[in-house]
């Protein structure tokens, strides 16, 4: 088994790359990442945490398996992973739960795709991250050309997909491609009591919080302006509206967990302004 997903009481899916061999990507563990989001999908998650079992996260694609084929075999094979992989990155992005990645060790390739893919990157002190791809005359996947730009900016990009230098955890931190440094033993407790308080809160409002975010790279300020009308305002009266401002005003913390409202908040968010 190349990963594993369960989903506790709270909402919470645990996504596990659990491969060994610094949890590469073969074919099997696209595959594998598939099916845990589809599942994630499928249960209504309220956050995912993803991680990867043992001293890395992930190394990248499984060069082994890539060298033993040639030619069109492996065109075609390379199409099978970054379709099998590409898709259960597009099923976490489209979910309204937030999705949290913990990483330590070695961080590479599509490694780095992966973990910059999270709303809250944790990584543990000793992690080091590395694009790798044009060392061995291959280009990006896993959405690492769009993502990294966006987190540390081009210059930054450029210089980490063209040279592939390493970048530990600290300057990680300092470049903002992670969210936060923690001691190695404790990575795994921070990161899902991090993602446990996230799938105790407002799901429809992150959900449309990281739909805003999203296109707020895209569209020009008075689109956005029209965008952050629109949901606030769907918000105000959505269920999880009604409770938190309810609660604000008794005193209480809010209780989120309640019949969601997606649909209706999703409707306000798409709809153009008139």
């Amino acid at each position: 088994m190349r990963a594993t997903v369960e989903v506790d009481g709270d909402g919470l899916a645990h996504i596990e790359m659990c491969r060994g061999a610094g949890n590469a990507i073969d074919l099997a563990m696209a595959r594998a990442l598939l099916d845990a989001a589809r599942e994630c999908e499928k249960a209504r998650a309220r956050a995912v945490l993803l991680t990867g079992r043992g001293r890395s996260f992930c190394v990248g694609g499984d060069l082994k398996e890539f060298a033993a084929l040639s030619g069109e075999r492996l065109s075609g094979h390379l199409t099978d992973v970054t379709d099998a992989l590409h898709g259960a990155l597009r099923i976490l992005a489209g979910l309204d739960a937030p999705l949290v990645v913990a990483v330590q060790g070695a961080v590479a390739g599509a490694g780095l795709g992966l973990a910059t893919a999270a709303d809250v990157i944790l990584a543990a002190s000793d992690a080091r991250f590395t694009a790798a791809y044009t060392a061995i005359g291959y280009t990006p996947d896993a959405g690492t050309s769009w993502s990294l730009p966006r987190l540390v900016g081009p210059r930054r990009a450029m210089d980490l997909l063209l040279t592939n230098r390493r970048v530990p955890a600290p300057e990680a931190l300092a470049m903002g491609l992670v969210s936060r440094v923690v001691a190695p033993e404790l990575l795994y407790e921070e990161a899902v009591e991090a993602a446990g308080a996230l799938a105790r809160g407002a799901t429809v409002a992150y959900g449309a919080t990281r739909r805003l975010v999203g296109q707020a790279l895209l569209a020009g300020l008075d689109e956005h302006l029209d965008a952050e009308a629109r949901q606030l305002a769907a918000a105000a009266v959505s269920t999880e509206g009604r409770e938190g401002v309810a609660a604000f005003l008794a005193g209480r913390p809010p209780d989120f967990a309640r019949p969601e409202t997606t649909g209706e908040t999703r409707a306000a968010f798409d709809s153009k302004p008139t």
